[in-house]
């Protein structure tokens, strides 16, 4: 594009004849029916998340504190109860299955934290078995922060963060999840 190009009309041709990247609304879309071109690396170490465990992820038209012009990606986690194995603190004792939500707004940097989340669940690394203060086992968040709740600020596992989509992929690299 030149300097003789309308200045009221410049557009990127790659784009227009669909040759740039799919719209995060698409790529959240192939996420979502299990189309993702996701891979697993033999680089990332698999944590000790109990098996059988369910991600889901919605897009919900409404924004999370700090990101107004933004849909909210809802992703959905769900354990049932079950038997610990031998890499949880009490082989053959029953644990607390979860169910439980993560936000994230739908923009670039959102979408690339959903993906790599997507992959942290897979090498089951965001979630282990633990005992409460009250002796109970169950499923709980591993060093990987989630944002469970849309406002309500860092105290409380929410929003605004301004810090937490930089701070989650930094940690996310340090396991190999890149």
């Amino acid at each position: 594009m030149g300097s003789a190009e309308s200045k009221e009309k410049m557009y990127c041709t790659r784009y227009m004849n669909g040759g740039g990247p799919p719209a995060l609304s698409e790529q959240v879309e192939k996420s979502i029916n299990g189309t993702s071109t996701f891979k697993r690396s033999s680089e990332v170490v698999e944590g000790n998340q109990p098996d059988g465990g369910q991600m889901t992820v919605i897009v919900q038209r409404r924004s999370v504190e700090g990101y107004p012009d933004c849909d909210t990606l809802q992703i959905n986690f769900v354990f049932e109860d079950g038997i610990q194995m031998e890499k949880h603190p009490k082989p053959g004792h029953k644990y607390e299955g979860l169910s439980t939500a993560a936000f994230l707004p739908m923009n670039n940097e959102g979408t690339k934290v959903f993906k790599l989340l997507e992959a942290a669940f897979q090498h089951k690394l965001l979630f282990t078995v633990a005992t409460t203060s009250s002796g109970e086992e169950c499923i709980t968040y591993t060093d990987i922060p989630l944002k469970i709740r849309e406002r309500g600020g860092p105290e409380s596992c929410g929003y605004p963060d301004p810090n937490y989509l930089k701070t989650v992929l930094k940690i996310l690299k340090s396991k190999g999840i890149k």
